[in-house]
């Protein structure tokens, strides 16, 4: 079966979705505001590429390293509801259900932790995924990433273990995304789009003449919570969406 393969985080979600659970964890009160601030830091490593992907993870959790796998989880459909849904792209919705209906199978990868991606994928309708494994002790995370995490090259090498696993090849694959992060996943398919790239990743599209969108970004307004709640009714410039 053909491959529609996307990454997540400002490709087929107008933003980043660890910074959105960031502002989540501080809404909710489990985060104070100055786990917001050492997350743009953390972000300002990945846009300059030297980003540890460890560090980030054991930083995201660090919050909620006091809950349960569980509890964590029943926190994911609130988080989905009022952060992610409306920042979905509506090109992205329905080139997915465009894709289904053709009988493609949509996959997402993305180095963001799974409990989120799993999360998103379910509200996009999508099965089949990959991201960042968390090591567990007694149903509580550790902080750490278990196996190859998916981020860069570990994207790569992941999606072929997938793919042995899956009976599955690249034929005819496609592979949307919007990062130089992603380059030595996009040079694996036969279809690269880069879609709402970043300014690296335009460069190169334009120099090999791959297809490239740019989807327009939903307005989006704030959950009202009971203290103060700054609100975007705007789309967010790309420094303040935060990729990973």
């Amino acid at each position: 079966m053909t491959l529609a393969i996307f990454d997540l985080d400002e490709t087929l979600l107008a933003g980043d979705s660890c910074t959105l659970f960031c502002q989540f964890l501080v809404d909710e009160g489990i985060a104070s505001e100055a786990f917001l601030q050492q997350d743009v830091l953390m972000m300002q490593r990945y846009h300059a590429q030297t980003l540890v992907l460890a560090d980030y993870v054991g930083f995201l959790l660090e919050p909620v390293l006091h809950l349960s796998v569980d509890q964590i989880d029943a926190l994911m459909p609130r988080f989905v509801e009022r952060y992610i849904a409306p920042r979905i792209y509506p090109e992205a919705q329905q080139l997915l259900a465009d894709y289904q209906q053709q009988g493609l199978r949509p996959l997402i990868i993305s180095a963001t932790s799974e409990f989120i991606v799993k999360a998103v994928a379910a509200q996009l309708g999508v099965n089949d995924l990959l991201a960042i494994q968390l090591q567990t002790e007694n149903n509580f995370y550790t902080g750490d990433v278990r196996g190859v995490p998916t981020f860069r090259e570990g994207k790569v090498t992941r999606l072929h273990n997938w793919l042995a696993e899956q009976q599955e090849s690249l034929e005819d694959a496609l592979f949307y995304s919007d990062s130089i992060n992603d380059l030595p996943l996009l040079e694996q398919v036969e279809y690269p789009v880069a879609t709402n790239p970043d300014t690296a990743l335009l460069a190169i599209a334009s120099q090999r003449n791959w297809p490239v969108l740019q989807w327009t970004a939903p307005k989006w307004t704030a959950p009202q919570l009971n203290r103060s709640t700054p609100t975007h009714d705007q789309p967010l410039l790309r420094q303040e969406q935060n990729h990973v």
